[in-house]
């Protein structure tokens, strides 16, 4: 596994009569009141049962919005602990970590007080691993700590992604910006055997090409590390058709060179198949990032084609990014994937350097020896 094992569920002293500390990430979107899509939550349920019929009294914290170390009604914890209530009886659910600015600022007072009357710490927040905050990182300083069933399943998962993968490894990449993901693009040319490039940051690529983008999102100032990228051993695949919107609303097919005026907003149909077949012959599939505007339904298609790929292929097949598993659950096709990963950003940066802060803080635990 990448950085080493995580400290599991089974390697904690008996955890009956004591009181658990429980990181997990129930930062989910909530709408009048009511949480409106409880995949995170239901996530984290494995752990909690372990642990409460394992005999402990747990405790759970989380983080939710970003209220800036001030107290927000609007990040209220209440709906969270209300579905808690039914799903995970018994549980204790602390105030959201960020209305203390001790959270982020990884503040030792702070971490004191998240650990004052527990036993024992268990980390179950992939989505927030990539975070040094108090909550992540602080507990496994002062209480025996291990990963959660979930954190351990994606650390698992990704790991094995970057140390043996099944052949052909395929990466399918989108999303807006070539210079957020720049690093794990890198990251991933070093491991996979062919990279497909979609979303608004393909635009860079093809102005890198020499081809015209229009009123298309791209970025100027990365125009020459796409081409170091393009000039490199791995094959890197580009949308051969575009779909684009015109200057009076029309919406048509466009070659590879978006005109003056048009904005390309998803890839084309000749595209799309072209990727699919990219994905029906892989090993290993990872896409994190839509291929364009997929919430428009006139922009959907590209998105569309590539997560029935996905869901069709026989490759092993990871899904991670909040918006490419919000395609997977639009199209109906969640269930269809092997690893479905609950960290967008926790997965990316642990493809890019190999390890984050809440493992190493798991693994390096002076109070697990």
């Amino acid at each position: 596994m990448v950085g080493g094992a995580l400290p599991r569920l089974e390697d904690l002293p008996d955890p009956r009569g004591k009181r658990v500390l429980l990181r997990a990430d129930f930062n989910v979107p909530l709408s009048d009141g009511r949480v409106v899509d409880d995949m995170r939550i239901r996530a984290a349920l494995p752990t909690i049962e372990w642990l409460q019929t394992a005999g402990a009294t747990v405790t759970a914290c989380t983080h939710l919005g970003r209220p800036k170390g001030h107290v927000d009604p609007k990040y209220d914890l209440g709906p969270v602990r209300g579905l808690l209530g039914s799903l995970a009886p018994g549980l204790e659910l602390m105030d959201n970590l960020r209305f203390d600015p001790g959270e982020e600022s990884n503040d030792p007072e702070f971490v004191r007080k998240l650990v004052e009357g527990h036993d024992l710490f268990v980390n179950d927040a992939f989505g927030a691993a990539h975070r040094a905050h108090a909550s992540v990182v602080g507990p496994p300083l002062h209480l025996p700590s291990a990963a959660g069933r979930l954190l351990a399943k994606e650390a698992e998962v990704l790991g094995g992604l970057l140390d043996s993968p099944r052949r052909p490894f395929v990466a399918v990449v989108g999303g807006a910006k070539v210079s957020d993901k720049l690093g794990v693009l890198r990251a991933l040319l070093s491991k996979v055997d062919r990279l497909v490039v979609g979303g608004a940051m393909c635009f860079t690529f093809l102005a890198a090409k020499g081809h015209g983008v229009g009123e298309s999102l791209f970025e100027p100032d990365q125009i020459s590390e796409c081409r170091s990228l393009l000039d490199g051993d791995t094959p890197i695949d580009l949308p051969s058709d575009l779909m684009g919107l015109g200057p009076g609303g029309e919406v048509r097919g466009l070659g590879r060179s978006v005109p003056e005026g048009w904005k390309g907003l998803d890839i084309g149909p000749g595209s799309a198949a072209e990727f699919a077949d990219v994905i029906a012959d892989a090993g290993t599939v990872l896409w994190n990032g839509p291929m364009g505007m997929f919430e428009d339904p006139r922009f959907e298609a590209g998105t569309r084609a590539i997560a029935e790929a996905v869901a069709a292929t026989r490759a092993f097949t990871v899904v991670g990014g909040g918006d490419s598993a919000a395609a997977m659950a639009q199209f109906g096709l969640d269930n269809e994937v092997d690893h479905l990963s609950t960290g967008g950003g926790a997965s990316l940066e642990l493809i890019e350097h190999g390890d984050l802060p809440g493992l190493k803080a798991l693994r390096e635990s002076p109070a697990n020896r």
